[in-house]
């Protein structure tokens, strides 16, 4: 007879895993037979029903068989199929904490407008409800296709046609998907020192990914054009990590290189909205919207979690991307596109920009002074753009020492070497100080030691 603790509210599904459990054990032998419901319900004080309702999923996945007038048998098996189960232990991965981190990004928690958000997120459940249970395009929801045009051309001064814009969950989407319409066989051109995830993305598609140097202005437009590179990943406005401003100059260069070449340019805005001093310098796209990509996130803006990034495509490669992706569905919730949709219309969206500026401002001037008051000669290269700037310790000894001495005062602290994706000279001896996750409490409460 089968005895069984049958504890919690669900006693079908107990009996069923403990049946089920028996017979991959091998407890329960190929042909054995079953007591009868009334006799086991009697047997586990539980009702007929529910012995019912658990034999009859057993029979239903092939654990049993019923026979006729006989009563109910343990099926053939194949224990060993199933193998042994084990159950991992998954631990969650838990991150050191620091007393400043200058690595890891992210705005405060408490900047968030949760409010406005919430209060969105409710006007777009009144006012659209049903519609957000249908298949998005994949392009991504009109409504939001159409603001982010309307806050381009009001931020940016870019005239878009918001047929071309494409939304997707987060750049490394947007990389895989423009190496898709592109075509694997091109050579991406990548800057160096730069953000690896750009090219390990590319390459993870199965591109070929070529590396150019940066210096004070951007990109090296020589070595570009010397490549071989079809396609040319730029950030022009604020470089990562150097913080290089591109000038005309070199952006009509590279429109020129692209133009004569039948070649594109993507143009990774990626803080753009950061610039803390001064009007948005003009983009590449609006020279040469035929040859040139133009793609944001809303990661820095909003939250690393939003994963919600765009880019505006040519004509022509619009085209391609409607035959090449139409069948899909866009990734992206269309609950929370409208939800962002109604930010951006409603200019909340540029409101929430500007209380971080003001407060990224203040980080940073915090910063600033926390370094020119160092032990240590240390020269500061900021270009007033972005959310992170160079700071250089020429009589240290070696990046390790930088780093060590930082760590050893509580402070989390990269290199620019240790964005390097190709052999460069001249990175050694600069730390990149990345202040978008810090409050300038933390930066005034703390002091920061990097000796020679």
């Amino acid at each position: 007879m089968l005895t069984y603790e049958l504890d919690g509210k669900n006693k079908y599904f107990t009996l069923y895993s403990r049946i089920r459990g028996d017979i991959l054990s091998g407890k329960l032998k190929k042909g054995e037979k079953l007591p009868s419901k009334r006799t086991l319900a009697e047997n586990l004080c539980v009702s007929v029903i529910t012995v019912q309702t658990a034999y009859e999923q057993l029979l239903a996945e092939g654990y049993i068989v019923a026979k006729e007038r006989s009563g109910y048998f343990v099926a053939d098996v194949n224990v060993d199929f199933y193998g042994r189960r084990e159950v991992a232990d998954i631990k969650p991965e838990i991150e050191k904490s620091y007393a400043l981190d200058l690595v890891r990004g992210g705005a405060d928690a408490g900047l968030f407008p949760f409010s406005v958000w919430a209060k969105l997120m409710r006007t777009v459940l009144s006012d659209c409800g049903e519609h957000l249970l249908r298949r998005v395009p994949c392009d991504g929801d009109p409504e939001l296709k159409r603001a982010v045009a309307g806050y381009l051309y009001r931020v940016r001064g870019i005239e878009v046609d918001p047929r071309y814009i494409v939304i997707g969950a987060g750049a490394e989407y947007l990389y895989e998907v423009i190496v898709r319409i592109l075509g694997r066989d091109k050579i991406f051109a990548v800057e160096n020192p730069g953000y690896g995830r750009i090219s390990a993305c590319y390459n993870l598609d199965g591109a070929e990914c070529v590396y150019i140097p940066v210096g004070e202005n951007g990109a090296d437009c020589n070595t570009v054009e010397k490549s071989g590179a079809d396609v040319l990943h730029i950030s022009p406005s604020h470089q990562f990590p150097t913080g290089a401003v591109m000038p005309l100059s070199s952006r009509a260069a590279l429109i020129s290189w692209a133009r004569e070449g039948d070649k594109y340019i993507i143009e990774d805005d990626y803080d753009s909205e950061f610039r803390l001093f001064g009007k948005p310098l003009q983009c590449a796209y609006s020279l040469c919207p035929d040859r040139v990509i133009y793609m944001n996130t809303f990661s820095k803006s909003l939250a690393p979690s939003m994963r919600i990034g765009y880019m505006v495509l040519p004509h022509a490669l619009y085209e391609t991307y409607r035959a090449l992706l139409g069948f899909s569905a866009c990734a992206v919730p269309v609950f929370e596109q409208k939800t962002l949709a109604a930010m951006l219309d409603g200019g909340h969206f540029e409101r929430h920009i500007n209380r971080l500026k003001n407060h990224y401002r203040e980080v940073r001037c915090a910063v600033i002074e926390k370094l020119k008051t160092l032990d240590t000669e240390c020269l500061v290269r900021d270009t007033g753009s972005g959310l992170h700037l160079l700071a250089q310790f020429p009589k240290a000894r070696s990046d390790e020492q930088i780093k060590a001495v930082a760590e050893r005062n509580g402070i989390n602290l990269k290199c620019l070497s240790d964005y390097l994706l190709a052999p460069y000279e001249g990175a050694e001896k600069y730390a990149v100080i990345n202040f978008s996750g810090v409050t300038c409490g933390e930066v005034n409460g703390l002091k920061i030691v990097l000796d020679s």
